[in-house]
């Protein structure tokens, strides 16, 4: 069975391809590039998912939205019992949490920063609170995750995968020093070989210009050009 993995670029679906490696499944890519100038995603995701979501994974007769559900089905499907805490104890109700953290809780304060960023002058009431926000998640993470550098157990797992792109937009937001295990599971993410075989399939990565407001992104009174970011 191959799974089909609809992949944009700069996306979160990028960890998904390095779980495929990790687990040896067979997959192929069907990918999609944003637009250079506004990073939209391109209005052919619209016919795989009705929201323009990236990733999507059909597999079996199934279209599988949200990175959580993609990366427990692969998981449970695909061999990787050992990226799975035991449903019976303590460390499947951390799994649950940090499954739901990644993609929820942590990326409220990272998207009201970028889109707030974009107002200028205007945002300026409203920047501390969501700087304060950032930081509080960011320690929150770099409090849980343990000296060996996992979320939940002693070795590699689910929760790692999905908390690897919030520890990189921690990075790209500044926050390499006051979080160093955090900067330091992303080196260690990018130093295995699966992940490196990923991003050779799902080709590179310029997230960084996504997620960390510079000179030359958009700002206010541009709003048909606001970036779009799914999954």
């Amino acid at each position: 069975m191959t799974v089909t993995v609809h992949h944009l670029n700069n996306s979160r679906s990028q960890r998904i391809l390095w779980l495929l490696e990790e687990l040896g499944a067979d997959y192929e890519l069907v990918t999609y590039q944003r637009d250079a100038e506004t990073n939209l995603a391109p209005a052919e995701l619209k016919q795989v998912h009705p929201l323009g979501k990236s990733p999507v994974i059909e597999d079996d007769g199934l279209m599988i939205s949200e990175s959580g559900a993609i990366i427990q089905y692969l998981c449970e499907r695909y061999g990787g019992e050992n990226w799975l805490p035991a449903p019976d104890g303590e460390e499947h109700i951390r799994h649950l949490e940090w499954m739901q953290f990644g993609e929820s809780s942590f990326f409220v304060p990272v998207m009201l920063k970028i889109y707030a960023g974009r107002l200028g002058d205007a945002a300026a009431p409203l920047m501390p609170r969501v700087e304060e926000q950032l930081a509080a998640h960011v320690t929150y993470a770099e409090e849980h995750i343990s000296n060996d550098l996992h979320f939940c157990g002693e070795g590699w797992s689910a929760s790692d995968v999905m908390m690897s792109f919030p520890a990189e937009i921690a990075v790209m937001q500044g926050y390499a020093e006051k979080a160093p295990k955090l900067a330091c599971l992303v080196e260690a993410v990018h130093a295995r070989p699966a992940w490196q075989r990923a991003r050779e399939r799902g080709g590179p990565q310029r997230r960084a210009q996504f997620y960390r407001l510079g000179p030359g992104l958009p700002r206010s009174g541009t709003a048909e050009r606001r970036p779009q970011e799914r999954g």
